[in-house]
């Protein structure tokens, strides 16, 4: 009753004469930017992607960066070369497995061999769970064991040779120019990333690629040169090869062509 004896017809007439009192204008706030114009690439803020990141664990090393990290490094790795491009070929892959309780585990083995065709050479054994990787593996081993092989010419072998490993037996014999490379599977990948461009070869024993390079390796580390023999007994390098029975114009002659 108090509520309806307030509200008089005057008091109602009184409110409607008085002038409305206007608010102060106030600059009008901007308008909030939609964040995939702060973010192009759309999402949350890095702070807020961070924080999300670190509450689920392995989740965040990922946001953070960490293993972006681990293959940066790799990607310098790979730059032990000096710069220098290389001959990669891949000789061999092999799927292997491991037997666990829930069955089985497969993977793969990768044989690779790394040259720069200019005397240097070597070879290396990956295993990973994917092809890539295992290549990448193997790769990265051949670049660390490369060994460096004189070359007659520039083409082909100084001399005949011979190399076992295990099982695997080669011969290898210098050729005249023209000959091409005659190998076979692994030995001629060895052969053309070393830059050898005549050669015979000859596998006699076991044809397990493995065995082969390294018994092929085996014939190379015993590949010596005319100079270095040379340097060794004190000797000019014409006095070595006239013993041939070439003539002395003809072994100067020769000695000065050969670089290495």
């Amino acid at each position: 009753m108090m509520a309806d004896e307030n509200n008089t017809p005057e008091t109602e007439n009184a409110a409607a004469e008085t002038p409305a009192v206007e608010a102060p204008a106030t600059e009008a706030a901007p308008a909030e930017k939609p964040i995939a114009a702060e973010h192009p690439q759309g999402g949350a803020p890095q702070e807020q992607r961070e924080g999300r990141g670190r509450g689920r664990g392995r989740g965040g090393d990922r946001d953070r960066g960490g293993r972006g990290r681990r293959d940066d490094r790799r990607g310098r790795g790979g730059d032990d070369d000096g710069g220098e491009e290389l001959i990669e070929k891949l000789v061999h892959i092999n799927r292997v497995s491991k037997t666990v309780k829930g069955g089985k585990r497969f993977g793969f083995a990768a044989l690779v061999v790394v040259g720069d065709g200019k005397g240097r050479v070597g070879f290396g054994h990956g295993k990973a769970r994917e092809v890539p990787e295992a290549i990448t593996k193997a790769t990265a081993a051949a670049k660390k064991k490369m060994i460096r092989v004189p070359l007659k010419e520039g083409r082909t072998l100084h001399h005949d040779g011979k190399g076992r490993f295990g099982a695997g037996k080669v011969n290898v014999r210098t050729a005249p120019a023209g000959t091409g490379i005659i190998a076979g599977g692994p030995m001629r990948a060895v052969f053309e990333s070393l830059g050898v461009a005549d050669v015979v070869t000859k596998s006699v024993g076991t044809s397990n690629p493995y065995n082969m390079v390294r018994a092929t390796f085996d014939a190379l580390i015993n590949q010596t040169s005319p100079k270095s023999v040379a340097q060794r007994r004190g000797k000019k390098v014409a006095d070595l090869l006239g013993r041939g029975g070439a003539s002395e114009a003809e072994a100067e002659a020769e000695a000065e062509a050969i670089t290495e």
